[in-house]
């Protein structure tokens, strides 16, 4: 997605700047040409080490056909070591093979003849060689190969000892390498070229009030100083994932214009015992040495879990080395040092105590997912680079997705740009938008083969969800109807609400629970059986029946108690906090309360069959009905007893 922002660059220098130190394999010569030293060394050295015998080549030939040249009067001389023999010809011997011919020989003595001496089986070849006058020459074995034999023996250690000089050159220069263990790959981003600052932030404007003071101290630390104030040493970021915390760290970084040296937790983990600790201490002399700075841990979780609940393996743990040097290192700076250390985290509940003690991460910034007006405005800024059309309302937009976070917001633009693209549009228009909309939350549209009546029956189910929608007081508004398969729906029906609202009344999750179950009474109702294709909403009631009973006391039986076994049970399993008799009451209650919903429904249904069947036929001819369309066709109020409120949009689908 094309975009006027630019993403934070690594630091760079200045042409006056000083020269930057020498990379890792400066200095030293290129592979290439160390090769090439290395090829001419070797033949030098096993040029001078093997004979050249005049500049012929050497032919290997059989024992036998050398004691008929020596018998023929041919052989001139001989050189014999332990078995084997190397000896001149006056005329060209033919090799045993027959690939050529020379002057220079060599065969091997049989291991029956050299063991046999003078006595039986020899063939007194010593008598034979000084009958045709044939000069012997004897050696000892290697002594003719001495400078080959040196450079066998210790060669492989001269190029082991080589190869681990030149890779410590390569570690002592460079981050990475044999030596470099113990360093951190920390990122370092130039405060001087911010990439990111407040403006390019939205939706989290309370995270970006806490973290205005801190900015303000690196920019201004005498003036906190002065009246004996610190500023937090480290500062917490919680919240899920997608909502902005590695975004609004770069922001304060950006902000103050100082160095901001990011890194994730995992990096500091390694297989080797210590490393980790080395690590973390080395990011921390790199941020003392930038002071003022700030670091910046992502996913803190991954070595920051509590050290009372972890699972041991033994009786060392690398990542508890590397939690405690975190703990020490925190402590071991002053605030006056001007280094911050911002951490961000999705699972603050798993993090160990030592970590949230006042003086390591004095203060928690909690980002929320973003509510209607951020989400608009989240929106603005993804859209800078893109051409939107001016038909297109961005906080209308935003009505329709509650729930979603900046990230996701941000690939919401992504796509709508990209199939504007495809559609060969000049803008992104609204449709756009409705269509990548669309496409986030359910998955691309499918193209599956279907009968008309599994057609008609994904209508009338579709339709019982919308009809409901519509006719059930305090139900979100419908936004939109398809019977288009996507991801693994083969319908949906899209609800959100009008405004945004933190408290979720009875009647509203009982509208929830009616509205799900608006496909499984209308399949019943028209055709007399159900289908397959409640289960996701016979999952999404039966949660949300529970919750109302044992989680938020909406039961005038079970009475205003909490039975939630998630909460009761942090770690899974277990015996529960309540009796049988307690456990069968709230599952009758549970049936109770879905069983009212749904003859709601089916009444809601069969007093409006005539609306449910001009919404089926619209479906079956359009395939995706929008909002105006289904107000239109049903002839229903559009304030049919709608409540505000904040939820996720209820997407119900088959």
């Amino acid at each position: 997605m094309p975009t006027s922002r630019q993403p934070y660059r690594p630091a760079t220098r200045d042409q006056g700047s000083p020269p930057r130190s020498p990379g890792p394999l400066r200095g030293l010569p290129p592979f290439w040409l160390s090769g090439i030293l290395v090829a001419i060394v070797l033949n030098i050295a096993l040029a001078s080490a093997l004979p050249m015998n005049g500049g012929t080549h050497r032919i290997v030939i059989p024992y036998t056909t050398f004691k008929q040249q020596v018998v023929a009067g041919n052989v001139v001389s001989i050189t014999a070591t332990a078995d084997a023999i190397d000896g001149h010809a006056r005329n060209a011997i033919t090799a045993a093979s027959g690939t050529g011919t020379s002057q220079d020989f060599h065969t091997v003595l049989p291991e029956f003849v050299a063991n046999a001496g003078t006595g039986t089986g020899s063939d007194n070849l010593e008598a034979l060689l000084e009958k045709y006058k044939v000069q012997v020459t004897a050696q000892q074995a290697g002594q003719g190969n001495a400078l080959l034999g040196l450079l066998l023996s210790f060669g492989p250690a001269l190029l082991l000892v080589g190869a681990f000089i030149v890779l410590a050159r390569v570690s002592a220069r460079g981050a990475g390498g044999l030596m470099s263990f113990g360093r951190s790959n920390a990122r370092l981003y130039d405060g001087d070229r911010p990439g990111t600052t407040f403006a390019d932030v939205a939706g989290i404007e309370d995270a970006k009030e806490e973290l205005v003071e801190v900015v303000d101290f690196l920019r201004e630390p005498t003036k906190y100083q002065r009246l004996g104030g610190t500023v937090p040493k480290g500062v917490l970021l919680v919240g899920p994932p997608g909502t902005g915390k590695t975004l609004l760290a770069r922001a304060v970084a950006g902000e103050a214009r100082v160095p901001f040296l990011s890194i994730s937790a995992s990096e500091f983990v390694e297989a080797i015992v210590g490393v980790g600790a080395a690590r973390v201490r080395d990011l921390f002399q790199k941020a003392r040495a930038s002071a003022p700075a700030i670091v910046f841990i992502d996913e803190l979780d991954a070595v920051g879990r509590s050290r009372s609940t972890a699972l041991r393996i033994g009786g060392h743990d690398e990542q508890e080395q590397t939690l405690n040097q975190i703990l020490t290192e925190m402590d071991g700076f002053d605030s006056h040092e001007g280094v911050i250390v911002i951490a961000a985290t999705n699972r603050a509940d798993v993090l160990d105590q030592a970590l949230l003690r006042p003086g390591r991460f004095d203060r928690r910034v909690v980002i929320s997912p973003p509510d209607r007006i951020g989400r608009a405005a989240i929106l603005q800024i993804h859209s800078r680079g893109v051409p939107v059309a001016s038909s297109v309302d961005m906080s209308a937009l935003a009505q329709q997705t509650v729930g979603l976070v900046g990230a996701e917001l941000r690939n919401l633009v992504n796509e709508a740009a990209l199939l504007a693209a495809r559609r060969e549009h000049d803008v992104v228009t609204m449709s756009d938008f409705e269509s990548a909309l669309e496409k986030v939350q359910l998955g691309p549209a499918r193209r599956v083969m279907l009968s008309p009546k599994d057609r008609a029956r994904i209508a009338y189910h579709e339709s019982g969800h919308a009809l409901l929608g519509l006719l059930v007081p305090g139900g979100d508004p419908v936004r939109r109807v398809s019977i288009v398969p996507r991801g693994m729906a083969l319908g949906v029906t899209v609800q959100s609400p009008v405004d945004d609202r933190q408290n979720y009344p009875e009647d509203y999750l009982r509208a929830r629970i009616t509205s799900a179950l608006g496909g499984r009474a209308a399949e019943s109702l028209v055709y007399g059986v159900v289908t397959t294709g409640a289960e996701n909403d016979l999952l999404q009631v039966t949660r949300l029946a529970r919750q109302m009973v044992t989680r938020w006391g909406m039961s005038a039986k079970v009475g205003p108690l909490n039975f939630d076994e998630d909460s009761q049970q942090p770690f899974g399993g277990g015996n529960r906090a309540y009796s049988e008799a307690t456990a069968e009451l709230i599952d009758g209650e549970v049936r109770s309360l879905v069983d009212g919903c749904l003859d709601v429904a089916r009444s809601i249904l069969h007093r409006h069959r005539s609306q449910l069947d001009a919404l089926v036929t619209a479906l079956l001819a359009e395939e995706t009905v929008d909002q105006a369309a289904i107000l239109r066709i049903t002839g229903i109020d559009s304030a049919a007893g709608s409540l505000e409120t904040e939820m996720p949009p209820a997407l119900v689908a088959v």
